[in-house]
């Protein structure tokens, strides 16, 4: 296997170094790559994270399994990428120095944006090795995602991959033009997006069900040593074919009342806005009966914000 003029022997275990561009003080910048080859053939597997900089759930998941050395295969091979937008990690911020999300660019351009010219390489360089992909992302602007998996509806191989994983939730979720999982999908790579968490911040909880999550994915596929145990799973994972979000009628300082995963029933009041001044108090209530599955933890939130993303169908 050869990737970025490095090749990979089998039974070896290579950091490869992405170099695109430098920073304004012509400091160079390398993207890790790590690839680990088994002697045995079998599938390759990428697990990636820090697509969005500051998504920092996703990038302790992949730390972690490639410390515990998980990434290392019985057979087939292993491609962690534990930070892609180094840019943005570098300046904890979600999108590139360009302001362009790198998440719907794809599939970049080799003389386009700084955003796109990321993309164009991973489209190019390391996709044509790949089987299966699990990308790893956080939720944005304080908002605390419960940790779930997101695949494109009446698709039996990824229903079966995402059982396989096993988190608390499936999202059923159309594909988004210029995203990564859309790009991948056109390559014929099998893709489970992963949400946990909320930007800027690490919680133990999501990262052990990501890590658990990869090595169940992996055993299922005959490529987790076994060394390694699989914690037993005693909760069936909840499907939702639909949902809804829940925004904020007026601005004011936001009181939570909810907890993330929590099942609500249709008008149960879900958090409070009150004003500064001790004057009003606005109640958020439930518009029907579901899970909550994205929570808001910002102290202020304006009209309008994303408060709550609550299930709507469930099977």
């Amino acid at each position: 296997m050869t990737i970025l003029d490095e090749t990979i022997l089998p039974g070896e275990t290579k950091t490869l170094n992405l170099e695109i561009a430098r920073l304004h003080t012509a400091t160079k910048l390398k993207i890790p790559v790590i690839v680990s080859r088994a002697k045995e053939d079998g599938p390759t597997v990428l697990l990636s994270a820090g697509l969005h900089g500051d998504e920092i759930n996703g990038v302790d998941i992949v730390r972690q399994i490639v410390h515990s050395k998980i990434n290392i295969p019985k057979k087939g091979t292993i491609i962690c990428i534990p930070v892609i937008n180094i840019f943005g990690f570098i300046n904890k911020s979600r999108e590139f120095p360009d302001g362009r999300d790198m998440n719907r660019v794809f599939p970049g351009s080799k003389n386009g944006s700084l955003a796109g010219r990321f993309a164009y390489h991973l489209i190019q360089y390391i996709l044509p090795h790949v089987d299966y992909a699990i990308d790893f992302h956080a939720g944005g602007q304080s908002r605390f995602n419960a940790p779930q998996l997101r695949i494109t509806p009446d698709n039996k191989e990824l229903e079966e991959l995402a059982t396989i994983f096993n988190p608390p939730f499936l999202l059923y979720s159309n594909q988004i033009s210029g995203s990564f999982r859309n790009a991948c999908a056109k390559k014929g790579i099998k893709m489970l997006l992963f949400e946990g968490g909320k930007s800027l911040d690490i919680n133990s909880d999501v990262s052990t069900m990501g890590v658990e999550g990869t090595k169940r994915f992996l055993k299922a596929f005959d490529m987790l040593r076994e060394n390694f145990l699989i914690e037993k799973v005693t909760e069936k994972m909840t499907v939702i074919t639909n949902s809804v979000w829940v925004r904020a009628k007026k601005s004011g300082l936001l009181h939570d009342q909810v907890k993330i995963g929590t099942f609500v029933e249709k008008g149960q009041v879900l958090a409070e806005i009150s004003d500064p001044y001790g004057n009003e108090n606005t109640l958020i209530k439930a518009p029907n009966k579901g899970y909550v599955i994205n929570v808001n933890d910002a102290p202020i939130v304006y009209q309008g914000d994303a408060v709550f993303h609550i299930s709507k169908n469930v099977k």
